[in-house]
This record gives C-alpha cells, structure tokens and sequence, in this order.
C-alpha cells in the first residue's frame, strides 16, 4: 500500500524540507498552495522546484489545490473551522476537481508529498486534501 506524506515548512528550513522528503522516500512533491510565493527563503515556486530536482525529487504545483483567499484569511485569524468550511465548498469546483483528479493519479504512481505552509496539519487543508486521497487510493498518510 502507498503512503501520502504531507509538510508544512512553517518551522523548517529548505534544506531541512529536502532531507525529511528524502528520507521519507518521497518522490514527488505535490505543492497545493494557491499562491506559490514565499517571504521564507527558499520556498518560491522556481526556487524550491530547482532545488528538488537537484535533490532528486519532482516538484508539481497544483494551484487549484490552494484555499482561496478568503480561507487564507480564516486560518490567518485562527479560525479553522471557517477555513475548512471554505476550502470544503472550494473543493465542488471544475478546476479543483481536476487537480484533485491529478494528485490522485500521481499519488497513486509514486509516494508522493503534499506540501503547503502551516506545520500543523490539523490548522492545514492539505489535511482535507489528505484525507480525500486516503478516500480515493486507500492509502495511508504520514504526517511528516
């Protein structure tokens, strides 16, 4: 059975990301945030792909995996569950369906990560995320 990890990169730095990935035996990371942009060094989009693929590891960003603005907001203010909410609705819709689609297809072919920000998974919907591929594959997940 394949496992899906899931990182947030909150509290960690990129090489520290690369080296738990590594270890993990991960060989994809699935980025689900909805603006691949990073104050954090090392977590821009080009920047952090560049840096996998020099790690061995391929980077694939699905934007319409991200929470939509007004959940970003949510979370920011502490509430989650009006952050879950949110991303819920957003997952009904054609573009997230398909990407959703995609993670599970790749996913199911290779271990695979889902990365995003928060370090706790549970303030996270790369946990919602986690879980409809859990749904779909019947995989377990790793929490790394």
């Amino acid at each position: 059975m394949n496992t899906l990890a899931t990182i947030g990169y909150e509290a960690i730095t990129q090489d520290q990301l690369i080296d738990r990935l590594k270890r993990a035996g991960v060989e994809v990371l699935i980025d689900v945030r909805a603006v691949a942009a990073s104050r954090r060094a090392g977590f821009s989009k080009r920047l952090l792909a560049a840096s996998l693929e020099a790690a061995g590891i391929d980077y694939v960003h699905l934007r319409a995996l991200g929470t939509p603005k007004p959940g970003r907001q949510a979370a920011r203010a502490g509430r989650i569950v009006e952050m879950h909410a949110i991303y819920e609705a957003h997952l009904s819709e054609p573009a997230a369906q398909l990407e959703l689609a995609q993670a599970a297809e790749i996913a199911g072919a290779r271990k695979a990560a889902l990365l995003c920000y928060e370090a706790d998974v549970h303030h996270c919907h790369r946990e919602i995320v986690a879980e409809r591929l859990r749904g779909e594959l019947g995989c377990e997940v790793e929490n790394l």
